[in-house]
């Protein structure tokens, strides 16, 4: 009788360990997802300017993620016979508050393709790790059946971006990739920023955008730009991700940069130095070079 009688209780018990155990996992998935959009991502739906502003013709694109969500970007042409930059932006605002970028790319006589992450802008959808690699999937075939094969392209991604790039890299090998301001992965970035915050609630953050894991399958040419001053992603995290990256790569250290003015205040080096790989990795020539 009262090994019954125990059998009933452990039965009793375990349905309720159950029971606790769907609760918990129905209340963690809103609350992971809560997580996410409060700490990784930043969207702003209204556009605060076209790249007209700043005086570059371009055509607005509509355009689909590799799982249908229906995307909007901005087409910026170049040189004839130029490779194009597909860039991947930062997790903040939107591709309006990156006008001054789109402009010293266009001076570098290249194509720029720069797109809203679902969530942002006026894309459809929510951002996720995954709904952020397939957005860049669906800009990459927006690019190819526009004529750039992908040894035509090179991916740029600056801080969020650096890894939606990476990413997007291991897929389909470009003719280079640009990681600016990187971080090694949002559990380092968690583990740096909120430490007693990342050890109660970090296993709960379901992105991991985990950049240290993946770059040493990086088949491309890599370029990392970092500043020396960045606060948000620090130095050593750029170092990690150089130092377990394969050949062929090279670093640009810009001593007065924080985590998102490299562009402004790296002046001729930061510009020069884009150049000089855009061109070399796509084996191809300015219009200038081509006069010559």
């Amino acid at each position: 009788m009262a090994s019954a009688k125990r059998t009933v209780l452990f039965s009793k018990l375990r349905y309720r360990l159950l029971l606790y155990l769907v609760a918990a996992l129905v209340f963690a998935m809103p609350l992971q997802n809560a997580l996410e959009q409060h700490f990784i991502y930043f969207p702003e739906a209204l556009h605060v300017a076209t790249p007209a502003r700043v005086s570059l013709g371009y055509e607005e694109i509509n355009f689909s993620a590799t799982d249908a969500t229906q995307l909007q970007g901005w087409l910026v042409p170049g040189q004839s016979e130029a490779p194009a930059v597909l860039f991947c932006m930062g997790n903040a605002g939107n591709i309006s508050h990156r006008l001054e970028t789109l402009q010293l790319l266009h001076q570098l006589g290249v194509t720029v393709f720069i797109f809203n992450y679902r969530g942002y802008g006026t894309s459809e959808g929510r951002a996720s790790e995954a709904g952020t690699y397939s957005d860049l999937a669906g800009a990459m075939k927006f690019l190819n059946e526009r004529g750039w094969p992908a040894e035509r392209i090179i991916l740029f991604g600056r801080s969020l971006g650096a890894a939606v790039s990476l990413e997007g890299s291991l897929h389909r090998t470009p003719a280079g990739l640009i990681m600016e301001a990187p971080f090694t992965s949002i559990e380092a970035m968690g583990r740096h920023h909120y430490p007693l915050l990342n050890s109660l609630l970090g296993w709960l953050i379901g992105a991991k955008y985990n950049n240290l894991a993946k770059i040493a399958d990086l088949e491309a040419p890599l370029l990392i730009i970092h500043g020396k001053n960045d606060r948000i992603c620090p130095p050593n995290m750029a170092e990690e991700l150089y130092a377990r990256a394969p050949q062929e790569k090279q670093i640009l250290w810009i001593p007065e940069a924080g985590h998102n003015d490299g562009f402004v205040v790296g002046g001729e080096r930061y510009r020069d130095t884009l150049k000089q790989v855009i061109y070399s990795w796509t084996g191809c020539t300015t219009e200038s070079e081509r006069e010559a």
